[in-house]
């Protein structure tokens, strides 16, 4: 009689919101590394295409259920070394559209988490996804941790989503006090890479959809405001490096590369790379997002304290990056399907 093969993972992963775009690539990265991985997604944003190709791997599980009431919560965190928080309502679209729902998720799914991670007896390393948008009107050039928040709630657009997320540090540092729980608090600066689409109002892979199709890419505003592109598995790799790194429980942690381009500049490189023939639109903000939305013309990170506490350093620039995910659309043929 042959004996059943017995499989041994170096690590229990549970990610929240793993069937989304940052969630399915640390999924790939974890079972890349031998760890046993279960997502939990109600795939309201994320895709069960981003971790189809995880299927038949032994160590890989995926949940289809909202955190609200997911009934298997206690359950997985009690077994869990670690997990990764990233259920939220996101995308500017999205956000824009569901206020309401925006703190339903963001902040009680938070709530329920932490208290199972508290609760599960055994103290996991729980990383809470923060966001650059917590920075509100901050127009420091460049913006550090420390720095004061500023925010105008009269003005709208993100401003619920960005309380949320700092609700969210807010919550997880009580958490790490009273409880002693190991909280790592990334503050992710626009991720890009594989599995983002332009759905939600991503703008990269909006914008190479659009060249690869022959469109004109849409460019809100003048394209004067900058942004700070990080890879996704950048990202991965920084979010392993703090959750392994004990002096950095409890803080806040910008994530991403300090690399600054405007839009207008992002969208004449993937024109470039690409070959296209595309020209540009010029889309006003009030016609793109509502007449109250209140831009942001500027998120540049200081990163030095991830530097500090882990040693890292980005291993993709923008322009491999943009290269990449032209190729992986050219290979999917772009214009009749999805951007991967």
């Amino acid at each position: 009689m042959q004996s059943a093969k017995i499989w041994l993972f170096t690590m229990n992963i549970l990610i929240t919101g793993g069937g989304g775009f940052i969630g399915s690539n640390l999924a790939g990265f974890h079972l890349n590394r031998g760890d046993r991985v279960v997502v939990v997604d109600d795939l309201s944003t994320g895709s069960d295409a981003n971790l189809a190709p995880f299927s038949t791997n032994p160590g890989f599980r995926f949940a289809k259920a909202d955190l609200l009431d997911w009934p298997h919560l206690a359950k997985e965190a009690a077994v869990a070394d670690r997990i990764y928080h990233l259920a939220a309502v996101v995308g500017m679209f999205r956000v824009l559209r569901e206020p309401v729902r925006v703190t339903q998720v963001n902040v009680g799914a938070t709530e329920r988490l932490l208290d199972a991670a508290a609760k599960s007896g055994r103290k996991p390393q729980v990383v809470i996804a923060s966001s650059s948008s917590v920075y509100g009107r901050c127009h420091a050039g460049e913006l550090r941790e420390e720095i004061e928040l500023v925010f105008a709630p009269r003005r709208g657009g993100l401003t619920g989503y960005a309380l949320s997320k700092l609700t969210n540090e807010i919550q997880a540092m009580a958490y790490q006090r009273i409880h002693g729980l190991n909280v790592t608090i990334p503050r992710l600066f626009n991720a890009v890479g594989p599995h983002q689409t332009g759905t939600y109002g991503f703008v990269l892979p909006r914008f190479v959809k659009q060249a690869l199709s022959g469109v004109p890419l849409t460019v809100f505003g003048d394209g004067m405001q900058t942004r700070s592109f990080c890879d996704v598995r950048d990202t991965c790799a920084a979010l392993d490096l703090l959750a392994s790194s004990p002096a950095a429980a409890g803080q806040p942690v910008n994530v991403g590369n300090t690399r600054e381009i405007r839009i207008l500049d992002l969208a004449k490189l993937v024109i470039g790379r690409s070959g296209s023939a595309s020209t540009l639109e010029f889309v006003p903000f009030d016609e793109a997002y509502g007449e109250k939305f209140d831009h942001i013309t500027q998120r540049r990170p200081v990163t030095e304290k991830l530097r500090e506490l882990t040693g890292f350093v980005p291993q993709w620039t923008l322009e491999s990056t943009i290269d990449d995910l032209i190729a992986r659309n050219r290979d999917s043929g772009v214009a009749g399907g999805r951007l991967l």
